[in-house]
């Protein structure tokens, strides 16, 4: 059993955490607005649950999920998560977030952009691509025919394994796309982006993605 920290309690934020308490985890969840504002998905989740600021999240958390909207990054407190698996799930949308002119000109990606705010932790590229309400849908036991994959990205070896573990428990594949940089080729609008695809076919897109 492992406590998982979720930064982000919004659709990705909620499923992971119905997911990890489906498989056993303690939850630590934290929003915006304070964790009162979570009392009902908390009352849902169960006694493996329980509704935290975001310092505590990081702090309690032994894997941590930062999915929050891409300005919100600059909240995320850096020092509890030194030396800890931090994953991120974030999408880029200039119309949503405003334009990134290192994003714009792809010089780096969203999970580099974490990587550079939270300089002591290990981050992995996780769970972006897939709409939230697959991550509950699609999910399968381990050796299902067609089993859906998802993409890990991440400079460190030890945290995209731990990563890769806990996305098998939840119900998919995982296909490795290499270092943070690479995590371009399953951004928006990529082939891998979205569809449900097996580790074959995930693989596939992420060799036909271009910029």
């Amino acid at each position: 059993m492992t406590t998982i920290g979720i930064i982000g309690a919004g659709n990705i934020g909620s499923q992971l955490a119905r997911l990890a308490v489906q498989h056993g985890h303690q939850v630590v969840i934290a929003n915006s607005r304070g964790p009162e504002t979570l009392a009902d998905l908390v009352a849902e989740l169960g006694d493996q649950a329980r509704a935290v600021t975001r310092d505590e999240a990081a702090a309690a958390g032994e894997i941590v999920v930062v999915t929050v909207p891409l300005a919100a990054i600059e909240t995320i407190p850096a020092e509890p998560l030194v030396g800890k698996v931090v994953i991120d799930t974030n999408n880029y949308y200039w119309e949503r977030d405003g334009h990134i002119a290192a994003l714009d000109d792809e010089s780096t990606t969203t999970a580099e952009l974490l990587q550079d705010h939270l300089p002591g932790a290990r981050v992995v590229k996780a769970f972006n691509h897939i709409g939230a309400a697959d991550l509950t849908g699609h999910a399968t036991p381990a050796r299902t025919p067609d089993r859906r994959a998802l993409v890990v990205a991440g400079d460190d070896a030890e945290a995209k394994q731990v990563t890769a573990d806990l996305i098998d428990e939840f119900g998919f594949d995982v296909v490795d796309a290499g270092p943070l940089a690479e995590g371009w080729r399953i951004q928006r609008d990529t082939p891998g982006y979205g569809p449900r695809l097996t580790a074959d076919q995930l693989r596939e897109a992420l060799q036909a993605a271009t910029r």
